[in-house]
């Protein structure tokens, strides 16, 4: 089964060109890791301080096991650039097309 792990982030005024690379080296660091079959990073078009980042995984128990090994400065770089905290859930896919 796979899941998604979603995070709505809103970048602070004039960071949202720097939040896109953060998240681009981050989507580079993550998707290589065993149980990650995937990294998504979309812009809301109305928007274009507020970002989805979507992380495709085996399982949710994949995602907090083998998330475990990132180093913790892997984040600075993002949350540097974020107005409040990501707000994050995980999604089952009913449909995969």
């Amino acid at each position: 089964m796979t899941i998604a792990r979603t995070y709505f982030m809103h970048a602070k005024e004039g960071q949202d060109a720097a939040l896109e690379t953060a998240l681009a080296v981050l989507a580079d660091t993550v998707r290589p890791i065993a149980g990650c079959s995937g990294v998504e990073i979309l812009r809301d078009l109305g928007n274009e301080r507020r970002f989805l980042f979507i992380e495709k995984w085996d399982s949710e128990q994949a995602h907090q096991e083998d998330g475990k090994g990132l180093p913790k400065d892997t984040f600075a770089p993002v949350m540097a650039t974020l107005d409040g905290p990501p707000d994050g859930s995980y999604f089952d896919y009913l449909k995969i097309v």
